[in-house]
């Protein structure tokens, strides 16, 4: 999939759906708020933040709640993930979350913004390369 198999007002849409819901996150731990939009195979978008929890290992990142919220809809292929963090530079998914992203689009586009000029843009096998996935099921 090129990085051109969506408009440049579906990638605008994206971002705006992230910083919305970075706006609803709940950090108060780490001060690091967290939003993403996903992208279907068929134009759906879902949106996700991060929601931390006192014992730390039951938080969970923006983009693995928007995936979750995307398969309760019943969708299950990813065509691209957008990141949001207000900060000056973009912040990559964490393993977790890129482990988790593998499971729905191996080749997915991600896209992490934020508040400096500096975009972020790598295909989901850039950032974990010889992934473990469902084909390794079979």
């Amino acid at each position: 999939m090129p990085v051109t198999d969506f408009s440049a007002a579906t990638l605008d849409e994206l971002i705006a759906r992230a910083k919305a819901a970075s706006k609803n996150t709940y950090s108060p731990y780490s001060q690091f708020p967290v939003g993403a939009a996903i992208l279907t195979d068929t134009a759906d978008i879902f949106a996700g933040c991060n929601v931390e929890n006192a014992s730390y290992g039951l938080t969970i990142c923006a983009e693995r709640n928007a995936v979750f919220q995307m398969v309760a809809q019943g969708k299950k292929t990813i065509k691209a993930v957008v990141i949001y963090t207000p900060t000056p530079t973009p912040s990559a998914p964490c393993g977790a979350c890129r482990q988790v992203i593998n499971e729905f689009g191996p080749e997915v586009l991600i896209v992490s913004v934020c508040d400096g000029p500096d975009v972020l843009k790598k295909r989901l096998a850039e950032l974990l390369p010889d992934a473990f996935g469902p084909g390794n099921l079979t």
